[in-house]
């Protein structure tokens, strides 16, 4: 009995208690309905249009930039010497640990 949310047997009694309410206005109250669900068919259409049409617009006058898409970073400046390069001696590498560094053994 209970299949469907539209069985036979339901639109049986919707049909039923609308002839007992309406009676002989139910022709004029269902020709109404029609009017007013087409009504509103045209009414979503309408507002799904206008919204379709926004978001197009919308698209077509947005442009972007490479500088848009990103934020500026900043990048390290290099100034060239002024003077003539000088050759400097090879040094050793620091110690920074002198308790650790352990002087090498001297034979005896």
């Amino acid at each position: 009995m209970f299949e469907g949310f539209l069985s036979p047997m339901h639109m049986l009694i919707v049909a039923v208690i609308a002839v007992l309410l309406f009676g002989d206005r139910l022709p004029e109250v269902m020709r109404s309905m029609g009017r007013g669900l087409s009504e509103f068919k045209k009414g979503m259409r309408g507002l799904e249009n206008s919204i379709t049409s926004a978001t197009d617009s919308s698209r077509t006058n947005v442009s972007y930039s490479r500088t848009d898409e990103r934020d500026e970073v900043p990048t390290p400046r290099f100034d060239p010497p002024t003077s003539e390069p000088r050759a400097e001696a090879p040094h050793e590498p620091a110690h920074h640990d002198a308790e650790h560094h352990q002087e090498p053994a001297q034979p005896a």
